[in-house]
Order: C-alpha cells, then structure tokens, then sequence
C-alpha cells in the first residue's frame, strides 16, 4: 500500500473542502465565541489553517514540548491572512509527504509539555490525528458559521445550504 499517497490525496482533499469555509470567514467576527469556554472565531480559524503544516513538523522532528516554545501559535487578523496561512501550511504539509519515504512514518512523535508527554504516536498516527483535527475544527468552525447565519458549504456532501456535491 502507498501509504503516503493516500496521506496527500486525503490533505489535499480537506485543503480543498477547508477552503471553501475560509472564503467564507466574516469579517468583524474575530472575537465571536458561542460559549465562555469556546475559544474565539479567529484563533479557531487560525488554528485550523496551521494544522495543515503539521505533516512538515512531524516528518522532521520528534517530539513537539510545548513548554519549550515548540510551537507558537499565529496572531492573524483577517480573512486575506487566513488564506495565504492555509495555502503556504497546506504546501508545507504537502511538500514535506511529497519528500518523504514510507520508512519515515514508522518513528515515534510525540507531545511533550515540559518533558511530560502528553501524547505519542507512530509518525503516520501522528498525521492521521492532524487530519482528523483538521475535521474536528471545522466542524466547530461550522458551527460558529451557523449560529452567525453564514450558510455552509458542503464537506463531504451537499449541506442544508448548498445541495450540490461540488
């Protein structure tokens, strides 16, 4: 099995459907949140582009320690940055499995906050969750977008917005 292959058809893929969301995103909504737990509308939006990266990250490192300042997040603050972001960590994420040999998604990866590990997988599990991530945040960005009456585009099939396929 070409394991890697399907890893890009499927990144690609949920680029393809995440796009469409991201064109949709509302301007002076950033900091809209449903709940006082919820995280606001930007940073989840944020997050879900840089998510799309995170095959780059776990091909080339080890380990991701929170607590060392691994990982930043980024502060965007509008529509226009949220698409290049989407578009330049999709082409990293893509790049990177591009380069990659079948051999490279055996090694462990794992999440670390000041040494504790918090999570490990294989580096193949460790993208698969990153794509189910990408699932995950849009569906909480899809949520957002309906109770601010942004019609949905279709994911994987038509929405109660938009019943086409496309």
């Amino acid at each position: 099995m070409d394991t890697l292959s399907q890893l890009k058809s499927e990144l690609e893929g949920e680029f393809q459907t995440t796009k469409k969301f991201i064109e949709l995103f509302p301007e002076g909504k950033n900091e809209y949140a449903p709940h006082e737990k919820s995280m606001k509308l930007m940073p989840l939006a944020t997050h879900l582009v840089e998510v799309f990266e995170w095959p780059n990250t776990i091909l080339n490192t080890s380990e991701l320690d929170f607590a060392k300042g691994d990982y930043q997040p980024s502060h965007l603050s509008t529509k226009e940055d949220l698409i290049k972001k989407l578009d330049d960590s999709y082409q990293a994420g893509k790049a990177a499995l591009e380069n990659a040999s079948e051999d490279q998604l055996d090694p462990s990866w794992t999440i670390k906050n000041d040494g504790h590990e918090l999570a490990s997988w294989s580096k193949y599990g460790a993208i698969r969750h990153a794509l189910n991530q990408i699932t995950h945040h849009r569906a909480q960005l899809g949520v957002y977008y309906r109770l601010n009456n942004i019609p949905l585009p279709g994911s994987y099939g038509p929405s109660a917005d938009q019943q086409s396929f496309k």
